[in-house]
């Protein structure tokens, strides 16, 4: 059988969360230059960053409708990371 390499591998812990969680989440504003956590939330799929990102800090590059461009530093690159609101907390 070939080797399972699918995206969400080796998540079960990783990708746990604790306790019941609001609306509260939707209702805050970002703004541009703002830092935030990412924190994904595995019960929604749509617009869940890479498992790598889990616990990185990011940076507001931009607002959309539904979701937040994200400047992550991994290493000595700065990725861009498209994530929906449930997937962010402010720091």
């Amino acid at each position: 059988m070939p080797h399972y390499k699918g995206y969400r591998k080796k998540t079960r812990k990783l990708l746990t969360l604790e306790g019941k969680r609001g609306l509260s989440y939707l209702l805050r504003e970002y703004k541009v230059g703002q830092r935030v956590v990412i924190k994904v939330d595995p019960s929604q799929h749509k617009g869940m960053p890479h498992r790598r990102f889990q616990g990185l800090v990011g940076v507001v590059k931009e607002v959309r409708k539904r979701s937040l461009v994200l400047g992550v530093k991994v290493g000595d690159k700065e990725k861009t990371v498209i994530t929906r609101f449930e997937h962010v907390a402010p720091l």
